[in-house]
């Protein structure tokens, strides 16, 4: 081994601390940036993969049959920038029903003769395609219960002329979402069309300005008017990212603070390096060791423990992200491990990088220093640093330990920054922890609960038994009873009814409410609650999906009947992805008289026993067709995985970060090691020794806490508010705020806890050293 190889080796295993500190906070720093990367990735690719290999259609759009011929429309895409076009399809909305089952809802069928085509093959996952009339092939999205059993099932369309029947043939996957079913376009006549399809790609689609430049010019070779509506691609792409996306804002926000902390305490491990070996440092350039070779053992000793971190935060990055990937290869039935080894290796990259240059720097002052200056000086600072804070401190009435204690931060103002910083980052990354949580929660309970269901049926023992045909729940009786039972503050009467809107196509559910405590189940985001029949409240990708806003009016078709309704509020609500309509049972009543509600959300007043006021309701409720249910309150498995997430990444930053304020204190007290055996020789007990050295980190982690409260709280405002638009939702306020003023004091004295900490082990090594030691020491 060569000389410089032998000087690296000795002090790797000399400076353990520094060297496992560094180790660390690399790990870390890689764990958080292989997350975010990969899952970033994972969120989209699935289905970038599919939309190229499918040649998914950049734009989905809807045309009035009245306004347009097919002819027009097959010249459309011929228009400047389209690339490629499939179409005209001619369109209908159909209402089948399942059977005794709910209605499934209006459904946009499309009349296609083939699967295959230039734009949008849509790829058949069961049986096969519709070659006649009288077979319709499905949308497979999961929306009709039995998967493959669906194949074969009849529906009927009563409410057509001559009530035609469609036979499910098969079930295919569009990577457009272009309809919600396909027939051969002889069939499209007797399901009353309401227009055509064409589906376009473009050759620059890769954003929304790009994407509606091309409609636009599709639009102008057209009548004015006969572009209904449309859909673009990227959309859909953000709705299949699932909810992976939900995971890439909190996790890269882990990843900036590990890497911040990365550089800070690799830095600071370095000069202190330098600072504490000054004296060796000359000996080595006394014995031939040039300036670059001195650089070079100071770097390698930094890029060893480095990539030993990195390694091992590769491995975890990748493990961690394992459970979460799953989901997202559910969805389009793929088997690849989701890890892009391009993410792991520019991570790896960069973060090493970031620690080379870190360490270079910190290290270049090695090599400038002369040998004779290196031989000369000591370990202990110039007696002049920090003079004006001990003079200032003894003024405190405190004993002299601690004065003693509180001085020394100022007598290394820029490694105490780094230390300061380096709590700063592990309070914040603790106050986001919890605030993500608290906010997780509240989204949670912000999700149309109430405290007790009443739903039509009956119950035998513990389970439900729907009523025999033909017989209904006594919805007045059963308002009364819930109206008379004590402790009852409230009720809202809800039925679900299928709606449709020319803006959006397949399934589309109305939620019809009766009753004055609707809106308790609901956070408002803008806008109000609805006062009035004819008003409804919807919820963002409602709004981003129709080009609407609050104040505009909506046409729905329910029941073959069109409704104007006006939107008066934006709420949280992610029922069928957020495109549930909650409006009064009035606003449907003139096209569906038959609505009444089927399930009543039930509000106790507090300190009501909720087992006991649901075993009597029930009571009541049994000759009535009705029976009580417990509101569930079960956390999703996402939310429990982001949990766990950034308890452990917000554990391992505190760890680094007590590791960081440990290196300081090492730092310091072999800096004053002789100092330590001048004041143990004047009588300086061991509690006092122990006081002096944790007196030390008070100043830094009351400052770093200071710092750090207010920034993960703007950080958890932040993060969580990115995660709802990755999900395509608003957040209300009342989500977001988590925290009270207090509270933030209470986390900003975190920061001083997380210097004890990180002080406690050498202020006990400093209590038990011996004083004859630490006077030889120089």
């Amino acid at each position: 081994m060569s000389a410089l190889g032998r000087v690296v080796r000795s002090g790797v295993g000399r400076r353990r601390v520094q060297t496992v500190v560094i180790g660390l906070v690399v790990a870390i720093a890689v764990t958080s940036s292989v997350l975010g990367g990969t899952l970033l990735v994972a969120s989209t690719a699935p289905f970038d993969r599919a939309f190229g290999q499918q040649h998914g259609a950049h734009l989905t759009a809807h045309f009035d049959a009245t306004k347009v011929t097919a002819e027009q429309l097959a010249a459309s895409a011929r228009a400047a920038g389209v690339s490629g076009a499939a179409g005209p399809f001619p369109t209908a909305t159909i209402d089948p029903g399942d059977g005794d089952r709910e209605p499934i809802g209006p459904l946009l069928v499309a009349g296609r003769a083939e699967p295959s085509g230039g734009v949008d093959a849509v790829t058949l996952t069961r049986g096969r395609w519709a070659t006649k009339p009288g077979e319709i092939v499905l949308f497979s999205d999961g929306r009709f219960a039995g998967g493959s059993r669906a194949v074969g099932r009849v529906w009927t369309l009563e409410d057509l002329p001559g009530a035609p029947a469609l036979t499910i043939v098969g079930l295919a996957r569009s990577i457009s979402g272009t309809a919600g079913g396909w027939v051969v376009p002889e069939q499209i006549a007797a399901l009353r069309p309401d227009g055509y399809q064409m589906l376009y790609r473009f050759t620059a689609a890769g954003t929304g300005a790009q994407v509606d430049a091309g409609r636009a010019a599709v639009a102008a070779t057209l009548p004015a008017g006969a572009l209904t509506a449309s859909r673009s691609w990227l959309t859909t792409r953000q709705e299949a990212a699932g909810e992976a996306a939900l995971f890439v804002p909190f996790l890269m926000a882990f990843g900036v603070i590990g890497l911040a902390m990365a550089v800070l305490i690799v830095g600071n491990v370095i000069a202190g390096a330098v600072s504490t070996g000054t004296h060796r440092i000359g000996v080595l350039k006394a014995l031939g060791f040039s300036p670059g070779q001195v650089v070079r053992a100071h770097l390698a000793q930094a890029l060893i423990p480095a990539s030993v971190g990195a390694l091992l935060g590769l491995v975890a990055g990748n493990a961690i992200a394992a459970p979460v990937l799953s989901q997202t290869n559910d969805v389009y039935g793929t088997s690849d491990s989701g890890v892009e080894p391009w993410v792991d290796a520019a991570v790896l990259a960069g973060v090493l990088g970031l620690v080379a240059v870190t360490a270079l720097v910190a290290a270049s002052r090695a090599g400038r220093l002369r040998t004779v200056d290196a031989l000369a000086v000591g370990r202990t600072p110039s007696a002049g640093r920090g003079r004006w804070a001990a003079r200032l401190t003894a003024r405190i009435p405190l004993p002299r330990p601690v004065t003693l204690g509180l001085a020394h931060p100022f007598a290394r103002p820029v490694r105490s920054a780094t230390i300061v910083a380096a709590i700063a980052f592990g309070t914040a990354a603790v106050v986001f922890s919890v605030g993500l949580a608290a906010s997780l929660q509240r989204v949670q309970d912000a999700e149309g609960l109430a405290d007790v269901m009443v739903e039509a049926g009956q119950r035998e023992g513990r389970d439900r038994v729907e009523r025999p045909a033909g017989t209904s729940m006594d919805t007045a009786a059963v308002l009364g009873a819930i109206t008379a039972q004590a402790g009852t503050r409230g009720y809202c009467g809800t039925v679900r009814a299928p709606v449709s809107t020319p803006a959006l196509t397949g399934e589309l559910e109305a939620l019809a409410t009766s009753g004055g405590n609707c809106a308790d189940s609901y956070r408002l985001v803008n806008g109000t609650w609805y006062t009035g029949p004819g008003q409804m409240v919807v919820a963002t990708p409602f709004l981003t999906r129709t080009g609407t806003a609050v104040g505009d009016t909506v046409t729905l078709t329910s029941g073959g009947v069109p409704v104007a309704v006006r939107i008066v509020g934006e709420a949280f609500n992610t029922e069928h992805d957020g495109l549930q309509i909650l409006t009064p049972i009035e606003t449907l009543t003139a096209a569906q008289p038959q609505l009444r509600p089927r399930e009543f959300r039930v509000y106790l007043t507090p300190g009501t026993d909720v087992t006991h006021y649901s075993d009597e309701l029930d009571v009541a409720l049994a000759p009535l067709g009705a029976f009580v249910g417990m509101a569930e309150r079960g956390t999703p498995e996402a939310i429990l995985i982001i949990n766990g997430l950034t308890a452990l990444l917000s554990l391992l930053l505190v760890a680094v970060a007590a590791l960081g304020v440990l290196n300081t204190v090492v730092l310091e007290t072999r800096e004053r090691v002789h100092d330590l055996g001048v004041h143990k020789a004047l009588g300086m007990a061991p509690r006092q020794t122990i006081a002096m050295v944790i007196a030390s980190v008070v100043v830094t982690g009351l400052i770093g806490g200071a710092l750090g409260a207010p920034a993960g709280l703007l950080l958890q405002r932040t993060i969580v508010a990115e995660m709802g638009w990755s999900a395509g939702f608003r957040l209300p306020e009342s989500v977001l705020d988590t925290y009270h003023p207090a509270t933030l004091v209470v986390f900003g004295l975190g920061g001083l806890v997380i210097a004890v900490l990180g002080a406690l082990l050498l202020a006990g090594w400093a209590a038990r050293t011996q004083t004859a030691t630490a006077l030889r020491t120089e």
